[in-house]
């Protein structure tokens, strides 16, 4: 084992101080044996100095006789441990790394162990990447633990974000497993995998008949205190129901507003301010979202593929109608694995979600549709086999609680101070040693921390092999593709 350099100084259980032999690497794993362990520690920082070049030395000159005089021979390089634990269990040890201990880099065999080759044997992980320390040494999460636990995937625009989602979606399909992607943008319009691995798109639509009676009153922003309103809606829409299913023909809000007309006449005065209120609602909502509305749409449950990625293109809807698009397909992914838990009949297979852009569909500042049912599997989703990835180029706009819940994290380079704390408080696995090194992440590498992994992981995430299109246009191609003059100079007006 090659020997970086010796324990110096006061020491914690959590940090020692070394000075090197040689130059370690910032994220460097380090072994220590001390107290009958062997202790596993990373390289979170780097100090490099002289004895004699001081910062009390202000005088260029000084500086210039002391370096021609000592040739650098009174140099040091330190470095500092964050110790992670003992190998065999990950506990950290009682005790703290006495002076002198050496600090050795760690073995292959030791880092293969810690992140996971026999996840990938067994098949019960996905590979994500490499160490960026050491690219020998692949980096693989647990599943289970991912999709039941939750996950985030932040980063400023341009990190990697999209390629993270790529990856893990086909490495999941690939293992038999279903994902869907809430694609705000059309980044996966085009999506292929490099391992024949099954893509479905889905259409960003609705049907009102599969919707319940509390949906459609969130839909059509009928509050809880307005009882009268509920109160007919529910009589009108049952009828209604009962009425559709019975013909197999017809569209249902029409029919809804129809008994909703039949009884304005027949009201009592008092309550046909109410009904004519929840008349103008539907009227509205057809505005709103009538261009989402299809009645001969299968049921969400019947459109999701097993061992496929379903893709719910929503690139070509405005904020509100994705949201309420994508409300709707959580709200049935999650009452469908209920439905299977407790009565045998439902969706067949778990399934993980990946919500890009979620600081639209889940915002810190206000409450949306798609909020709720965030909320809702954040809660109960790892009961029923629902897990959820919210993806988020502004961590600092996205709600908190949601946030919160998502106990993995892979986080891409940040820059922005306010989004390095507003990530922190979300996130106890993060450490100030490893936000300090958001910044200086490369495109494609990330800290990636949480129950997924056994500890904090420095990764550089593999590239997506197959094609998703998205990506940023050739804005200079376009210029000259699209504006080239017909008939020169003389046909511009001068000004």
């Amino acid at each position: 084992m090659e020997v970086l350099g010796y324990v110096v100084g006061e020491t914690t259980v959590s940090r020692a101080v070394f000075v090197s032999k040689s130059t370690p690497r910032r994220g460097q794993y380090v072994e220590l044996f001390y107290d009958g362990k062997n202790v596993l520690g990373m390289v979170q920082g780097l100090i490099h100095g002289s004895v004699s070049l001081t910062e009390d030395i202000h005088d260029a000159s000084v500086v210039e006789k002391i370096k021609s005089l000592e040739k650098g021979a009174d140099r040091y390089l330190k470095g500092v441990v964050t110790i992670l634990g003992d190998v065999e269990t990950l506990r950290v040890p009682d005790v703290p790394p006495p002076p002198g201990t050496e600090v050795y880099r760690a073995r292959r065999s030791t880092l293969s162990k810690i992140f996971g080759e026999d996840l990938g044997r067994t098949g019960r992980g996905v590979r994500l990447g490499v160490l960026i320390s050491d690219s020998s040494v692949p980096v693989y999460l647990d599943v289970n633990r991912m999709v039941s636990r939750h996950l985030a995937i932040l980063a400023v625009t341009g990190a990697g974000k999209s390629n993270t989602v790529a990856v893990l979606a086909e490495r999941i399909v690939g293992i038999g497993g279903c994902v869907v992607i809430c694609d705000m943008h059309s980044e996966y319009a085009d999506l292929s995998f490099s391992n024949g691995g099954k893509v479905h798109f889905l259409a960003p639509r609705m049907n009102p008949v599969n919707m319940s009676v509390a949906e459609m009153l969130r839909l059509l922003r009928i509050d809880r205190g307005a009882h009268k309103q509920e109160r007919y809606f529910r009589k009108a829409w049952r009828e209604a129901l009962d009425a559709f299913r019975s013909s197999g023909s017809g569209e249902l809000l029409e029919l809804v507003r129809r008994n909703l007309e039949r009884m304005l006449d027949e009201a009592p005065r008092g309550d046909r301010g109410s009904i004519q209120g929840v008349i103008n609602k539907i009227e509205d909502f057809v505005d709103r979202y009538g261009d989402l509305i299809d009645y001969g749409l299968p049921d969400v449950v019947e459109q999701l593929r097993p061992r496929a990625a379903n893709v719910l293109d929503l690139g070509s809807l405005d904020e509100e109608a994705a949201d309420a698009v994508v409300s709707h397909y959580l709200r049935r992914i999650l009452q469908a694995r209920k439905d299977k838990a407790r009565t045998g009949v439902g969706l067949d297979f778990p399934v993980f979600v990946f919500l890009e852009e979620a600081h639209i569909l889940a915002p810190k500042d206000r409450q949306t549709l798609s909020k709720y049912w965030i909320g809702r599997i954040a809660r109960e989703g790892r009961k029923f086999g629902v897990g959820m990835c919210l993806v988020s180029q502004r961590p600092k706009a996205l709600d908190p609680d949601s946030l919160s819940q998502t106990n993995n994290k892979i986080i891409l380079r940040l820059v922005e101070p306010s989004d390095l704390r507003y990530v922190q408080q979300a996130s106890e696995l993060l450490s100030e040693d490893l936000l300090q090194q958001l910044p200086s992440l490369n495109v494609g590498e990330a800290v990636v921390l949480g129950l997924m992994v056994k500890v904090p992981a420095l990764v550089r995430i593999d590239g997506f092999a197959g094609h998703k299109g998205g990506g940023d246009p050739d804005i200079v191609s376009e210029w000259r593709e699209g504006g080239v003059v017909e008939g020169g100079d003389e046909d511009l007006l001068e000004v």
